[in-house]
């Protein structure tokens, strides 16, 4: 067995540049787990509005719950259902966290678009700068059952090798799974019964200079420079870069 890869802080990392991913296997999703997940969020995000369905499901049926903005979340809240149909392969130090669903919270004026009579998504499906939280919570769901792998608090994903941004109105370029801060500690766990416990990770975009933060000093010393700069769980795609100077000369 190779040894195990790890970043300058420590932390393992793990590569599949030659992992063959799953071949295609067509998921319908267990219902009885998406009703458990939606009385969760409705329960501790808001009444769900909307529900983006799959239409074709490879090896688990990924469903996307929209709540709109509230006077109590005045934010959209994205949570996925489905992620935790299939236990994730975690190492024996983690055992208890097999299961796991995303979510991502995005400002009010972020445009989404729900299908309706005579009404299609194509334009929304169409527009990456609209849709790329969508798109990544559905590819961060799928990811670690595609891999045989597993996501938890504190993981990250590039978005390419070089960390391209999500999209032209924005530079961030990697996410990074934190618990959501806004929407409390009640709604980071479920107790799904037989043992089964689902826990619920937010999506925390990154700059690659962040990333490297976070693989060179560890996940503490990036959340230093986040509580310095006040940066939130609700995504920004114009907010500051933490790990870039500013200023004449390259100071702060």
């Amino acid at each position: 067995m190779s040894e195990q890869e790890k970043s300058a802080s420590g932390a393992p990392i793990y590569r599949y540049d030659d992992v063959q991913p799953k071949e295609f296997t067509p998921a319908t999703g267990d219902w009885d787990n998406i009703s458990l997940i939606a009385d969760h969020i409705e329960k501790h995000a808001g009444k769900v509005d909307c529900v983006f369905h799959e239409i074709v499901s490879d090896i688990v049926h990924i469903d996307v719950h929209w709540i709109k903005p509230s006077e109590e979340f005045p934010y959209h809240v994205l949570v996925t259902s489905g992620m935790s149909d299939l236990p994730m392969n975690v190492p024996g130090t983690m055992k208890g966290h097999e299961y796991a669903e995303v979510c991502a919270l995005l400002p009010a004026e972020w445009k989404i678009e729900e299908a309706g009579p005579n009404k299609l998504m194509t334009d929304f499906f169409k527009d990456e700068a609209s849709y790329w939280p969508i798109r990544w919570l559905k590819k961060i769901a799928r990811f670690p059952h595609e891999y045989n792998t597993w996501m938890s608090n504190g993981h990250s994903l590039p978005n390419g090798e070089e960390a391209e941004p999500f999209a032209d109105n924005t530079k961030l370029g990697c996410i990074l799974l934190l618990p959501s801060l806004s929407l409390g500690t009640d709604f980071f766990k479920l107790d799904a019964g037989d043992g089964k416990t689902i826990r619920f990770y937010c999506l925390y975009p990154l700059y690659k200079e962040e990333m490297e933060l976070k693989l060179n000093k560890g996940t503490d010393a990036l959340l230093d420079k986040f509580e310095k700069y006040k940066i939130s769980d609700v995504i920004d795609v114009s907010r500051r870069n933490t790990c870039v100077k500013k200023g004449l000369f390259g100071l702060w």
